[in-house]
């Protein structure tokens, strides 16, 4: 008796003892592979690109709220130092932030 290895690579999908039993007696042996094509790439692979799209995003309009803020809280300040104060002198140098109107 000779012995023969199953073509392919489907070796690992049938035991050895049931080949063995089909090449002496002639029976046939039916293999099922359930294998289904993918269609595209899955959803997963463009989660991370687009949360970290995301994230950068809702970070420059926190960036840019936090510096409107500042902003406007620095307008604010100068019009309260200069309504009140009126001219500003330091060391002899006096700055004038407001013109009167009269």
């Amino acid at each position: 008796m000779t012995h023969h290895d199953p073509p392919g690579i489907i070796a690992p999908h049938i035991p050895a003892d049931t080949y063995r039993r089909a090449e002496t007696t002639g029976a046939p042996v039916v293999i099922v592979v359930h294998h289904t094509d993918p269609t595209g790439r899955p959803l997963r692979h463009y989660l991370f690109p687009v949360a970290v799209a995301g994230a950068g995003v809702i970070g420059v309009f926190g960036l840019v709220a936090a510096f409107l803020a500042l902003l406007d809280f620095a307008v604010n300040a100068a019009v309260a130092v200069g309504g009140a104060a009126g001219p500003i002198g330091v060391g002899g140098i006096t700055l004038r932030l407001f013109r009167s109107k009269h």
